[in-house]
């Protein structure tokens, strides 16, 4: 099969697309006919720092056709379309994966977003209503508001009826954020961002602040209210996170850690992605694909996925 590989961690350009044998399927596991693969945010973070064996085959997400099915396997059967997740090896044509790591496509949902939809949506739905518990009537801070997870927290923060203030950068973004659900938009390089959330909280504070970034964090718990909470979800801003922890300790603030790639086979989080498969389906709520790409050119996909900050995912297709 072809797969997009590296040897070594790097930009874009290691990434070279090659044949390399087709995988295997274990006994739990689906083997699917990759049709789709959405670019996380990890796999940037993979391919630019972490050493792996030679011809690593990155990627979190994809979606596809099952082809072959392992004997302890009970609930796909060949012919299904499912997407998946698992800590890598989604760029490629061929991916074996736990049965337990894939749902089922529902018809009129296309395979790209299929594709985006468990890792996005289904981080924010565990940031914004499962760890987060973001009420009707309170005030939502989204950093990064943007990016897939970003996306998908003001949509399901909208439907909560709460007040969404999303932050992000550039005029063009911005109104697409308004449109998707936010009731204030921030541009980051022009205001000071824990400024106007005071201003439009008149001074109290957001009661929860989403935060993928990192970088971001000290200022998501300067614009907390008393008492408010911070979902930390990611460090795609890079570099090392130091926070001031005496201040959001003397207003009884709360920080929660949120990891999903630990989370996507406990049964209730499943049953969330099958419900927002769905949901996406009769198109109550959207998946945003920036830009498609075809495997092949899977340097220049992760380039832009890196550098032209794309409004939600960047996908490849096979």
């Amino acid at each position: 099969m072809k797969a997009a590989v590296y040897d070594s961690p790097g930009p874009p350009t290691v990434l070279r697309y090659v044949d390399v044998p087709d995988p295997s399927c274990g006994p739990d596991d689906v083997l699917i006919a990759v049709e789709a693969i959405s670019i996380e945010g990890g796999d940037l973070i993979n391919r630019r720092s972490t050493p792996q064996q030679s011809r690593w085959i990155v990627g979190y997400a994809g979606a596809g056709t099952v082809v072959s099915v392992g004997e302890n396997v009970r609930d796909r059967k060949v012919g299904d379309k499912v997407t998946a997740f698992d800590m890598h090896g989604s760029h490629a044509e061929l991916w074996s994966v736990p049965a337990s790591r894939t749902w089922l496509v529902p018809d009129g949902l296309e395979m790209a977003q299929a594709a985006a939809l468990p890792i996005s949506f289904g981080t924010a739905y565990h940031c914004v209503i499962t760890k987060g518990g973001l009420r009707e009537a309170e005030t939502v801070l989204i950093q990064a508001a943007a990016g897939g997870v970003g996306l998908a927290a003001i949509q399901l923060a909208r439907d909560i009826g709460a007040t969404v203030i999303a932050v992000a950068s550039g005029r063009e973004r911005l109104a697409r954020l308004v449109d998707l659900g936010a009731s204030h938009v921030i541009d980051r390089r022009e205001k000071d961002v824990i400024e106007e959330v005071l201003r439009l909280t008149g001074g109290e504070g957001a009661n929860l602040a989403i935060d993928p970034v990192g970088s971001t964090l000290q200022a998501s718990l300067s614009a907390l209210a008393p008492e408010g909470r911070v979902v930390f979800v990611g460090n795609a801003g890079g570099g090392g996170l130091n926070v001031d922890l005496w201040q959001p300790m003397q207003s009884n603030q709360t920080l929660h850690g949120v990891f999903m790639g630990s989370l996507f086979e406990r049964p209730a989080v499943r049953r969330t992605v099958d419900d927002l498969l769905k949901v996406a389906a009769e198109k109550r709520i959207e998946i945003v694909i920036d830009r498609i790409f075809s495997l092949q050119d899977a340097s220049l996909a992760h380039e832009h996925a890196e550098t032209a900050k794309p409004l939600g995912r960047v996908a490849m297709v096979t």
